[in-house]
């Protein structure tokens, strides 16, 4: 609560907003301010400085937006910016900048995003034609203020959106470095998901007797969310990318992100999953802007199922229609696990938040346990027999939609009735069954059984594990050294053996044939040097999965590889390969 609480507003009438604002607001569908926005639009709009604590979802972007328009509107517009937003990560530059436009429409507001990975130029230019509020990732303010082209002199308000994750991604010194830079006489509005010491630090060199206010999520009414299924499954590192898979059989997420902790396990997890029939994209730093702007749109769009990212790139990444997010690897700061699952369960919708956790990271996830007062649920990672049985239900629910629909069943009659005269009717039935099953992915396959972590997690969770308090990790969790048996899909044999070990910068390219086809090393070697410039000795490790494989080769040969092995045919099918 604010220091100087009063009682709450009711309607966005009641706090005080222009009329223009308030039309902008109808039009946009909001019906009441939330709590952040109730406890913070009055003393923004007063000019007090204020230091805030609450969560994504909360409504924040409205709480600091529409003070900071009201202001500009009442004051002398220049052409200098009034007022400038930092926030960590372009897509959130994108998001706010795009919110106070659509608040400030009426009011004729310009607003200006300005973030790394796409041309300065037009923002240099932008900024020399005037600007009312510009929303920038602190590198690029920087670099703008540098330059002399970001005019701060007739500044009035400062906002930093998401501190916490500026400080953590190292933008420390840029903060320091441009809040110096601004008039002496300015409001200076910091929100914060969490409030470490280090933003208690910063509020107190910047900010002048603030408003505090600290708030969780809205309280929901009831039986109108959020609502988080968490669940988690103990799984040995080399079998997480498999019983992801199975977990994502039976879950059948709309769409769901996939927390990564490296670009490089981005890549091949995506690789893994795509291989595996899914629709996934890798988000991360190595992506374009162009890229990744197509990724998230692609999500929202239902184009793309799966999202593999890294922290740092989905930081901003809001997507009302999630239903899943995945913990590949258990977060080291609880907080980071309240940022990722605060994505899903909202609006009243029940969202799943699913962590793949080794034997070993029992006491991370009891601290999540802790800071959020909630239970983890661990739960038995599928088995084969589970992944048959639900492929064997999703075929049913197939043909059941087939009969219901029966508009394209009559052209069929004329097969079933030759077959009737020599088959029984059943018989008949079953190997269309059977067709059908396969056809939809569900024939029998190799996959092996996941060994069960359960017993050892319970060992280390009454006692402790020995091994790793003196620094020896345990058998399950032993770090990945990089060496040959590695698999994306947790299943042993198919790569290629006395692989040369490559020098140099190495990646993998895609190879959209495996083991179901027939495909064997020497079949991708002989491909590879026949249609490409590439020598046997410049193919590093092959790892063949069931419907994929994966091809280790020099990144300086890469681009020329993929295109020279366009239209490629193995084992008698046309075969893509890509990076």
């Amino acid at each position: 609560m604010p220091d100087d609480a009063t009682p709450n507003p009711t309607t966005f009438a009641d706090l005080a907003l222009d009329p223009r604002l308030l039309s902008a607001l109808s039009t946009l569908g909001y019906e009441e301010p939330t709590p952040i926005q109730r406890e913070a639009i009055g003393p923004l709009l007063e000019g007090r400085d204020l230091l805030g604590q609450a969560a994504t979802g909360t409504g924040k972007t409205a709480a600091f937006a529409l003070p900071l328009l009201q202001r500009i509107a009442a004051g002398e517009r220049t052409g200098k910016p009034a007022g400038l937003v930092l926030v960590p990560t372009r897509e959130l530059a994108m998001q706010v900048s795009e919110a106070i436009h659509k608040y400030g429409l009426e009011l004729g507001t310009r607003v200006l995003p300005v973030y790394g990975g796409t041309p300065i130029v037009r923002q240099l230019k932008t900024l020399h034609r005037g600007v009312d509020v510009v929303v920038a990732t602190p590198g690029r303010a920087l670099d703008l203020l540098n330059r002399g082209a970001l005019d701060l002199s007739d500044l009035k308000t400062i906002i930093l959106d998401e501190a916490d994750e500026m400080l953590d991604m190292g933008f420390a010194e840029d903060l320091d470095a441009i809040l110096g830079a601004i008039p002496t006489e300015h409001q200076a509005v910091l929100f914060s998901a969490t409030m470490p010491k280090r933003i208690d630090r910063m509020a107190q060199r910047h900010l002048r007797d603030p408003v505090r206010i600290q708030l969780a999520r809205e309280a929901p009414a009831p039986g109108e969310g959020p609502k988080i299924r968490q669940t988690a499954y103990v799984v040995p590192r080399a079998h997480k990318a498999a019983a992801l898979g199975r977990v994502l059989d039976l879950e059948e997420p709309t769409a769901a992100i996939v927390f990564c902790r490296t670009r490089a396990e981005v890549d091949e997890l995506t690789a893994t999953l795509n291989g595996r029939g899914y629709r996934a994209e890798a988000l991360h730093g190595g992506i374009d802007q162009e890229g990744r702007s197509r990724v998230v749109e692609r999500l929202k769009g239902g184009t793309t199922e799966l999202v593999v990212a890294t922290d740092v790139a989905a930081r901003g990444l809001d997507v009302d229609t999630l239903t899943h997010v995945v913990n590949y690897d258990v977060p080291s700061a609880p907080e980071a696990y309240v940022h990722r699952i605060g994505r899903v369960g909202r609006a009243g919708r029940e969202g799943v938040a699913i962590t793949l956790a080794q034997p070993r990271e029992h006491r991370m996830l009891k601290a999540i346990e802790r800071l959020t007062g909630q239970q983890v649920a661990i739960e038995v990672v599928p088995t084969v027999a589970d992944l048959r049985a639900r492929k064997l239900e999703m075929t049913q629910a197939a043909l059941r939609e087939s009969l219901l629909q029966g508009d394209e069943l009559e052209r069929m009659r004329v097969v079933v009735e030759a077959l009737a005269d020599e088959f029984d009717i059943v018989d008949v039935a079953l190997a269309a069954v059977k067709l059908a099953h396969e056809a939809g992915g569900g024939g029998d396959d190799d996959e092996q059984e996941i060994p069960d972590a359960g017993r050892t997690w319970q060992q280390e969770a009454r006692g402790g594990d020995r091994r790793q308090r003196d620094g020896r990790p345990d058998r399950d969790g032993r770090p990945d050294r990089g060496g040959r048996d590695r698999r994306g899909d947790g299943r042993p044999g198919g790569d290629r053996q006395g692989a040369p070990a490559l020098e140099g910068p190495t990646t993998r390219l895609f190879v959209s044939a495996g083991r179901r086809a027939g495909v064997r090393p020497k079949d991708i070697v002989g491909a590879f040097t026949g249609e490409s410039s590439l020598s046997g000795r410049e193919i590093g490790s092959i790892q063949i999965h069931d419907r994929f494989s994966l091809v280790e080769v020099p990144e300086a040969r890469a681009d020329e590889t993929v295109r020279a092995l366009q239209g490629l045919t193995m084992k008698g099918r046309p075969t893509h390969v890509r990076r």
